[in-house]
């Protein structure tokens, strides 16, 4: 296991964005300050059932990204898949040289081994899992992945406990970065108040 990450990689960030918080801003910042280039993409989740659709989600994800306003950050939609194999697929085609760092948020790194294909996908990228607030990294988890033979790469950040699902649950404006309300003032399938 490494923790110190590869400065010749492209991060590869998906998420469900349902929706984007100040937490995804966190790591996106976050992940710029550690590599070269970072690429991100809304997703589908086949584990979670979505509130809005991926079409909004994508929008909110874009606007977040056009106000962080950095060159080496990118939204790729193309890479979208439910499956982590078909984006790595896609990602691999599109940056054939290139090597590929997968991130993971630390409440992921346990479900990662029963993901399709998992070994397949632990083979294709190097694991980068980003510390949250609220779900620490259990050394279970870390086993099993060395188990799969994944490179991992546990990274120096520490992303604040805000989470998509605590927003649908109970909807507070305060959670969601001020750049996504042109967008949700149009559509809001959350129920959040105007702040």
């Amino acid at each position: 296991m490494t923790t110190s990450p590869n400065a010749s990689a492209i991060a590869l960030f998906g998420t469900s964005a349902d929706p984007p918080t100040h937490g995804h801003r966190a790591l996106l910042e976050g992940l710029l300050g550690l590599y070269p280039q970072v690429v991100t993409w809304a997703s589908d989740n086949p584990i979670k059932k979505h509130t809005a659709p991926l079409k909004l989600r994508t929008a909110l994800l874009g606007t977040l990204v056009e106000a962080i306003g950095d060159p080496r950050l990118s939204m790729e939609q193309a890479l979208s898949s439910p499956w982590a194999i078909e984006t790595l697929t896609r990602a691999h085609g599109r940056w054939p040289k290139q090597t590929l760092v997968f991130v993971v948020g630390s409440d992921l790194a346990a479900q990662i081994p029963r993901w399709k294909d998992a070994s397949q996908v632990l083979s294709q990228c190097v694991l980068a899992i980003a510390p949250r607030q609220g779900w620490p990294l259990q050394e279970a988890s870390l086993q099993t992945l060395q188990e799969l033979d994944a490179r991992i790469e546990v990274l120096p950040l520490t992303i604040a406990a805000s989470a998509s699902s605590r927003i649908r649950a109970c909807p507070d404006p305060g959670e969601v970065p001020p750049e996504l309300w042109p967008v949700l003032l149009q559509h809001n399938p959350y129920g959040l108040p105007q702040p």
